[in-house]
């Protein structure tokens, strides 16, 4: 084979060799940190020149805003496609929590990007509206919960909107702290995870969907 020909076999489509430097960047920055993370690295890692990565994406920034909105994209959407609607509420919502913990578990490096890289300037604008859709979708899943509720008892769960949105909030929250801590404990699995949590909310939850709620006496 000519030089000519075999350059034009190792010739990848853009695409792919997108696909490689993206997985080369969330790695590098997962587990370096974006401040530590070098383009010579990355580009090391995906096995092509450094002037090839600042030909596709033009700075370090703008590459970790690609793969903050890379990441964010594949968790929500592995989230939104394990809940099944036709499934009762505490189906869907465990359902949403597994997806979830095992995205987190099987794609490490691209979980430390969005729970600790991205929190951080200038980049803490991107990451809150992934949280901001994660909260709204799991707002959907405690309203669907609450009209459950109303259908079986013929009785108004009396949540508001407000409640709604800060269960939501609470719950997002809990779910991060416990990926990341999850993470980092050899031998918890993401059914453990999603059980741990699933355990803990859906008690409170189904508490307040009976209008039964703790106040300090």
């Amino acid at each position: 084979m000519s030089e000519v020909g075999g350059a034009r076999a190792k010739r990848m489509p853009r695409a792919v060799r997108e696909q490689q430097m993206m997985d080369a960047a969330v790695q590098t920055f997962g587990q370096r940190g974006y401040q530590a993370a070098s383009m010579d690295e990355i580009a090391e890692l995906a096995g092509v020149s450094k002037p090839l990565v600042y030909l596709y994406l033009n700075s370090k920034e703008e590459l970790f805003v690609a793969c903050i909105r890379r990441e964010a994209k594949a968790l929500l959407e592995a989230v939104r496609s394990a809940v099944d609607p036709e499934l009762p509420a505490d189906r869907q919502l465990w359902a949403g929590l597994f997806a979830f913990f095992t995205h987190t578990a099987e794609n490490p490096d691209g979980w430390a990007v969005l729970s600790r890289q991205a929190r951080t300037e200038p980049f803490a604008a991107e990451a809150a509206l992934m949280r901001d859709e994660i909260v709204a979708y799991v707002a959907t899943l405690i309203g669907v919960a609450a009209q459950e509720t109303h259908r079986a008892t013929d009785r108004d769960p009396e949540l508001a909107e407000r409640d709604v949105a800060g269960l939501a909030q609470a719950l997002v929250g809990a779910a991060e702290s416990l990926a990341i801590w999850a993470n980092e404990t050899p031998g918890m699995t993401a059914r453990e995870s999603a059980a741990t949590l699933m355990n803990f909310a859906w008690a409170g939850l189904g508490n307040l969907m009976r209008s039964e709620r703790w106040s300090p006496r």
